[in-house]
């Protein structure tokens, strides 16, 4: 009864289980403290069938998962590297980034785990994520497809 199986509560009891763990209440204290269902409800759910061929299917997943991780955070790295090259519109010791309408202590879901909001703030002179309805995500995709310069064609 974990909703977010790559959340610290589901990936822990995936990567217990992967390893060999079978006892749902030795998995279900994995358990992060903020996880919403109970220690019990979580045991409940972990009762099953652990076939073999499927932990090797899990096991094989995990993997997969942990490599993507691996080439996400590669990507974002070299995303921060290309958008670090782009000349300052904003002096960010001049002209400080307003606070977000809604502060977030970690990325969410595909959002690179640098400050993608300042970079593109600094880059354009303009916090496009204090327009509604725009995530820091779809500014990044309207300026990759767009640009910065007003004077370029579109075509």
């Amino acid at each position: 009864m974990v909703s977010d199986i790559t959340g610290i509560t589901g990936m822990a009891i995936i990567r217990a289980i992967a390893a060999g763990e079978r006892d749902p209440q030795i998995l279900a204290a994995k358990k992060h403290y903020r996880t919403k269902r109970s220690q019990a409800e979580i045991a409940a759910a972990l009762n099953g069938d652990y076939r073999s061929e499927h932990v090797f299917v899990l096991q094989q997943e995990l993997h997969l998962y942990d490599v993507y991780q691996t080439q996400i955070a590669a990507c974002d790295r070299q995303i921060q590297e290309c958008l670090a090259q782009f000349s300052d519109k904003v002096n960010l010791n001049e002209s400080l980034l307003p606070q977000p309408k809604h502060p977030r202590n970690k990325p969410q879901g595909n959002e690179p785990a640098f400050d993608l909001r300042t970079h593109l703030y600094r880059i354009s002179g303009v916090d496009f994520t204090a327009i509604d309805g725009l995530g820091i995500l779809t500014v990044q995709t309207i300026i990759s497809e767009v640009g910065l310069d007003p004077r370029t064609p579109i075509q």
